[in-house]
């Protein structure tokens, strides 16, 4: 009866009307308890308007549960590139526009395998949008700003998991072939190189998405070309030898990107303060002098965690960390008494920063010296504490390694090649070096 009743008016060109019968054949449904039409499933047939790719749809509900969880919400709050934005004033953009834009474009390499009838299953797809879409859910504030100050020792892809294994127990074990994939435990490898690679959905959508928001226009790649070349082989991705000129363009894309967005002197020494200031913060938390922040923050600062004591309440905790409760904890301390906390807090606050000079030699310890000598007599502080005000380290960057999983290149003659030796630029056997940058931070009245 309801069929008839609504392929009845299915007919006329009137959609207003078409509606009215969906809705009173629900209500009659609802009314008599026959639960006929799940309003629920239809809405969460939804798009989300993207900046980058246009329209990017949610493939099915279970993909909307996940994206509705708060864990996958909480990634609206935190930033996809750091302290960026004191340098780029539009990279303002966030983890959940990544995790999105990566998503839409494994949607967009499972057509293209599947076109070259590269036999993907139903539920391999699933597990591949499910993987890609959590695989940033364990980011903290200021994404990497932060990774080595709130927890020790653990990587983001670490909590990511732990994440994902929390959510597969919600979802009675829906998740369980995507943490498979993820953890590299699945037999078809390609899986995992679409996921993780040096050629991956991620690495793609970045720099597509970083370069849009910063206005930097050197790392525009064609992540859609990239993505029609792609084939499989022996069960590994490769890359047909028509895209290599895409893969060359992909690489110094990155390069670019790196020393010119991700590894800029002023976002550099930025994300450097900001370890800086939490670092002080727990070591007066320890000396028992309460400073104001909220209840996830505190936790972190009073307890020492690493991946061994990351335990389900740790993960509620980490749940509900992100951005605002760092910037909240700042404009707070700037006011403290502690000179440091107070001094570093307002350099972030009002992008007041400390000089920083990059060189291609090692900083000696005698230089260093002398300067904080000058800085702890003006200030009243001790050396030891001075090392928060002036310090030295590197920068590394490689655009691509030979070490880690090669980008592979199909020839016409079904041989394979890395990338780098069947490329005719020399450029980029260039590209696969090490290359290491050293810097200074000081304050800017010293010389």
């Amino acid at each position: 009866k309801v069929k008839q009743k609504v392929s009845g008016q299915f007919k006329t060109e009137n959609g207003a009307q078409f509606y009215a019968v969906i809705r009173s054949v629900t209500d009659t449904c609802i009314k008599n308890g026959q639960n006929v039409l799940k309003v629920s499933q239809i809405n969460k047939l939804k798009i989300f308007n993207d900046p980058i790719y246009g329209f990017i749809t949610i493939p099915n509900a279970l993909i909307y549960d996940l994206v509705q969880h708060s864990y996958f919400q909480r990634l609206r709050r935190i930033s996809q590139m750091g302290l960026s934005y004191l340098v780029y004033p539009g990279a303002n953009h966030t983890r959940f526009h990544h995790a999105l834009g990566c998503m839409h474009l494994m949607q967009k390499a499972v057509e293209a395998l599947r076109f070259k009838e590269v036999f993907i299953t139903p539920e391999e797809e699933n597990a591949l949008y499910i993987a890609i879409l959590l695989h940033d859910i364990g980011h903290g504030p200021f994404s990497h700003a932060m990774e080595s100050s709130i927890v020790e020792d653990v990587h983001h892809e670490e909590i990511s998991l732990l994440f994902m294994e929390q959510l597969n127990n919600e979802f009675n074990g829906q998740l369980s072939l995507a943490i498979q994939v993820f953890k590299g435990d699945y037999h078809r490898k390609f899986m995992l190189q679409l996921i993780s690679s040096q050629l991956d959905m991620d690495r793609m959508d970045y720099l597509k998405r970083d370069s849009f928001y910063s206005g930097v226009s050197e790392g525009n790649v064609n992540s859609e070309r990239l993505i029609q070349m792609m084939n499989v082989v022996d069960d590994v991705l490769v890359i047909e030898e028509k895209g290599i000129y895409s893969v060359e363009k992909f690489l110094m894309s990155r390069r670019l990107m790196y020393w010119q967005v991700y590894l800029h002197k002023t976002s550099l020494v930025a994300e450097l303060i900001l370890t800086k200031v939490l670092k002080r913060a727990k070591e007066l938390t320890e000396r028992g002098i309460v400073l104001p922040c909220s209840e996830p923050l505190l936790y972190f600062m009073q307890n020492k965690v690493n991946l061994e004591t990351f335990d389900t309440k740790t993960l509620a905790l980490f749940a509900q960390l992100d951005d605002f409760d760092i910037i909240s904890a700042l404009k707070s301390w700037q006011n403290q008494d502690d000179f440091i906390l107070s001094s570093l807090s307002k350099m972030i606050i009002n992008r007041d920063l400390l000089k920083i000079k990059l060189t291609n030699d090692k900083v000696s310890m005698e230089e260093l010296l002398i300067q904080k000598e000058r800085f702890s007599i003006q200030n009243n502080i001790s050396l030891t504490e001075s090392n928060y005000f002036i310090f030295k380290g590197k920068i590394k960057s490689q655009a691509y390694s030979k070490v880690a999983e090669p980008i592979r290149i199909l020839n016409k003659d079904l041989t394979i090649e890395d990338v780098v030796e069947a490329s005719d630029q020399l450029n980029l056997k260039s590209l696969s070096k090490l290359v290491t940058k050293y810097y200074i931070c000081f304050p800017k009245q010293l010389p």
